[in-house]
């Protein structure tokens, strides 16, 4: 098995082992919110018309939304008085536009949203989502997880908890941080931000010409037969991997090498120390 393979399964199975931990018997869900089925009604038609390409018809996630049922907001929500404000402000940096809907259409899709949060908690056997607690499990330990991050598990000569990981843990928490240990995302527009410039891809690669010249790019695609890159100037250039050598550097290697490293209290000590960079 490659590298590549193995640390793709061995994230698939922490991400298994994870969700495992979070399926102990659901507590029993609260009686659904009282509405009037005209306005549920009312609140479905206005939902499928204008939410539902992102989060979904039926409100349990869409082409590029979350789903709302297992939003914490939604559940929080009293009345309208969470989802309200979201819905007539947005979320621009998500990619959720503002809607401008009266107040009658504002509760009806707010009466819509909750119960099917209240359909869809009722439901026996669904699976909770992993929670803090039980990435924190086994006695997660913060100050030997700091250890580990200085020391073996090499972390700290690249990064720097008062650098690019100051604020770390108010960007992300739950399984969204438990990925940025395990294997970091690779620069992404948001949802919506089509206007975003282009980032350039991390993984460099030289490529040596026949001719001894050489010729440096992101990693644009590659298999048993080509190598390709994007140039400095957005150009795609390709080889036949036969005719020419080539070097790549992945600044997330490091990350892929301590895959087949990591013991679970590793993986837990680390995830309470980044919770401390706030």
């Amino acid at each position: 098995m490659t590298r590549a393979l193995f640390g793709s399964a061995l994230v698939a199975g922490w991400s298994v082992a994870l969700l495992a931990a979070g399926q102990e018997a659901r507590p029993a869900a609260p009686a659904a919110p009282a509405f009037a089925p005209a306005v549920v009604d009312a609140g479905q038609t206005l939902f499928a018309a204008q939410c539902g390409f992102c989060h979904g018809r039926d409100t349990s996630g869409g082409a590029t939304g979350p789903d709302l049922t297992e939003s914490a907001l939604v559940a929080s929500d009293a009345g309208g008085d969470r989802l309200g404000p979201v819905i007539r402000s947005g979320r621009p940096a998500r990619g959720m536009p503002a809607f401008t809907l009266s107040d009658q259409d504002l509760a009806a899709v707010v009466a819509y949203v909750k119960t099917q949060k209240a359909k869809f908690d009722a439901q026996p056997g669904r699976r909770r989502r992993v929670t803090e607690e039980d990435l924190l499990s086994g006695g997660a330990n913060a100050d030997a997880g700091r250890t580990y991050f200085n020391g073996a598990g090499g972390c700290a000569a690249c990064h720097s908890p008062t650098g690019d990981l100051a604020g770390l843990a108010t960007r992300f928490r739950g399984l969204a941080l438990m990925q940025q240990l395990l294997a970091p995302r690779r620069a992404a527009a948001l949802p919506g931000a089509a206007s975003s410039p282009a980032r350039e891809n991390p993984v460099r690669v030289t490529v040596t010409l026949p001719a001894g010249g050489t010729v440096t790019g992101g990693l644009a695609y590659r298999d048993e037969f080509t190598i390709a890159i994007m140039d400095a100037n957005g150009w795609y250039r390709s080889w036949p991997i036969r005719q020419v050598k080539f070097a790549i550097t992945d600044p997330l290697q490091g990350h892929v090498n301590l895959l087949s490293k990591y013991t679970e209290t590793d993986l837990h000590n680390v995830y309470a120390y980044l919770l401390t960079l706030r």
